[in-house]
């Protein structure tokens, strides 16, 4: 049974998720349900709705690593089970990382005013490869995750899970050492989409330096809708990058302390820390759209409108 620090820690864990799945179920029903009134989907949108599917799923794999490892741990111990959460926490890891990168390139092409024949083919192309590149990203997060199942056999999962009730054997460190630096590597993976992203963002910047530099030359007091879509872009892109970075850092952390002995509390910390960045970014996203902001709006005035007959 989880001591009460524990118990705590599963209630937050419990909350950070509730939230989670409300803001990525949200973006996913608005973004279905006018692709099916309309017959189509604007690519944008479909950016979005894989996202927040990749969110749902990544969402409900930690949680559920998170309840298993306080009330069930022994369920890991055959290793079959273990091998399901390593596949699909890689899986949906991996795509929420890539479909968020997708979304910085596509804020960058569309938005930023550059002249170079490549950056004008790509912005000419962009709308006709999302389904592509979507596929691509998919394609190679099923790759990795197969490469990490595949090389985290049954015996390492059982060191790894029972080291509680078992003292580490030689056998055992041998195996921690060779699999931890596997795992750490294809982790590392991870940092390459987050790259992407950050040359995305300075670029932003440097394309609304030029553009506000011009509009002092040319200035004719009007609304600026260059500049403010330039700084809703930066506002999606800086903060996909400051919550990656954190979920990042405690995603190390609850993988890496699967190696070391009696660190149980610190796998459900670091993954409670995991789980603020798909949570909170779907927010962060519903703000930063309008489509999706306006659909919020008209959701909360009819919960409201509902909650004022009751009352009366």
């Amino acid at each position: 049974m989880p001591d009460k620090v524990e118990s705590i820690l599963m209630l937050v864990a419990a909350g950070e998720f509730s939230m989670g799945i409300l803001g990525n179920t949200f973006i996913g029903l608005v973004n279905c349900i006018g692709w099916i009134k309309k017959r189509k989907i604007a690519s944008i949108d479909l950016i979005l709705t894989s996202l927040a599917i990749s969110r749902i799923c990544l969402l409900c794999i930690i949680l559920l690593d998170c309840f298993i490892l306080v009330l069930y741990p022994d369920v890991y111990a055959t290793g079959k089970q273990m091998r399901i959460i390593d596949f699909f926490w890689t899986l949906t890891n991996h795509l929420s990382v890539w479909f968020a990168t997708c979304l910085s390139i596509f804020y960058f092409l569309k938005i930023a005013n550059f002249f170079h024949p490549l950056f004008l083919w790509m912005k000419w192309r962009i709308d006709s490869a999302i389904p592509r590149i979507l596929l691509g990203c998919l394609a190679l997060s099923v790759f990795i995750s197969l490469v990490v199942t595949e090389n985290l056999n049954d015996d390492f999962r059982c060191c790894v899970r029972t080291k509680k009730k078992t003292n580490l054997t030689v056998r055992c460190r041998v195996k921690k050492a060779k699999y931890s630096s596997i795992k750490i590597c294809l982790n590392l993976l991870t940092l390459f989409p987050f790259s992407v992203s950050l040359i995305s963002f300075l670029l932003l910047i440097l394309s609304l330096w030029r553009h506000t530099r011009q509009m002092k030359f040319n200035a004719t007091g009007c609304r600026d809708f260059s500049i403010e879509a330039h700084m809703g872009a930066m506002k999606a892109v800086i903060s996909f990058l400051l919550l990656f970075i954190a979920y990042y850092l405690a995603f190390l952390v609850a993988t890496s302390s699967y190696f070391m002995p009696e660190t149980e509390l610190a796998v459900i910390i670091g993954e409670l820390i995991a789980l603020i960045y798909p949570s909170s970014h779907s927010f962060i996203l519903i703000l930063g759209s309008n489509k999706l902001r306006q659909a919020s709006l008209r959701v909360l005035w009819k919960v409201k409108y509902i909650l004022k007959r009751r009352n009366f």
